[in-house]
């Protein structure tokens, strides 16, 4: 697995069943806000192995299962 570190550009590799946002108050959305192959930033990481990632449509918590690491060419 890869390493992911705090400000790194990731891809989103396969879709969650749904998508929980990053708000003080979580809530749940559809996976379909994003698609397979969006790039977004690494924020901070969160209890439970959750990853803020920023994506141009909000940001969400995501499990390393769901990304990889972007070239960087992208």
């Amino acid at each position: 697995m890869a390493e992911f570190k705090q400000g790194a550009q990731v891809k989103l590799a396969q879709l969650p069943p749904f998508l929980k946002t990053a708000d003080p108050m979580p809530m749940l959305r559809p996976a379909d806000l994003l698609a397979v192959g969006e790039v977004g930033t690494l924020g901070d990481r969160r209890p439970g192995g959750y990853w803020v990632v920023k994506f141009e449509r909000g940001s969400f918590l995501l499990e390393e299962t769901y990304l990889t690491v972007a070239a960087e060419a992208e």
